[in-house]
């Protein structure tokens, strides 16, 4: 019998990475994650994608989390909002001006992915209660944690129950697998600024401290199908 592990309570998209995302109401999942998702991001003249860390692939952009994204039915195009909320005419133009960075420009992804890691994102209610337990001076709230799914858990649930997902399939919706595989190694971006929510780098020292930085389930798809907040997911 499938094991019940949770309802799905939040659903989110980030049209634009390293951007605030959008929150759905429901979502079709395909081979790559949830549609949409990540599909765009700002490219440097060197190929690098702005982030909030430096890497191989990616280029440290201050100011990208006070911005936000979003698709509403349509793929083609992303819609980018400046820090008040405000659709902006020309995201390039604005992102070059924004950022001050002349060669910064809104990109769709090709060859190379945008995924730092893995494509869908989990997060429980029981791992971020924890986190609001263990830093109670800070301003703690899904966003910063970036997760596809917010899924609200039994009471009792242990945190950081997501671990125990690893190596196993979740199912919900009308038809989606996700196959867990192991959780996001937290960055810089947990602790950053973003509207509503000051910088705080003691959640990510709680985090570091508690679990090595460790935090959620990514998982890859396993079978396309829809989610809806309000879905059960169960362990298959």
């Amino acid at each position: 019998m499938a094991e019940i592990i949770g309802v799905v309570e939040q659903l989110w998209r980030y049209p634009v990475k390293s951007t605030g995302g959008e929150r759905l109401d429901s979502v079709e999942v395909d081979d790559r994650g949830l549609a949409g998702d990540r599909l765009y991001a700002v490219r440097d003249g060197a190929g690098k994608l702005g982030s909030g860390k430096n890497t191989r692939r990616f280029r440290r952009m201050d100011g990208l989390l006070r911005l936000s994204s979003r698709l509403g039915h349509r793929l083609d195009r992303p819609e980018l909002l400046d820090p008040l909320g405000r659709p902006v005419a020309d995201p390039t133009a604005f992102l070059r001006a924004y950022l001050q960075r002349p060669d910064v420009a809104l990109a769709r992804e090709d060859a190379v992915s945008h995924f730092d890691q893995l494509p869908v994102s989990v997060l429980t209610t029981a791992t971020l209660d924890w986190v609001r337990e263990a830093v109670p001076s800070a301003v703690v709230d899904e966003r910063r944690f970036r997760p596809n799914v917010l899924l609200r858990t039994p009471p009792g649930t242990p945190p950081f129950v997501e671990d125990t997902w690893f190596g196993r399939e979740g199912r919900g919706g009308t038809g989606v697998r996700l196959a867990f595989v192991r959780a996001s190694e937290r960055c810089a971006m947990t602790a950053a600024a973003q509207p509503g929510l000051p910088h705080a780098p003691e959640i990510l020292k709680a985090v570091v401290h508690a679990h090595d930085g460790r935090l959620d389930a990514l998982a890859e798809v396993a079978a396309p199908g829809r989610l809806c907040v309000g879905d059960a997911l169960s362990l298959g």
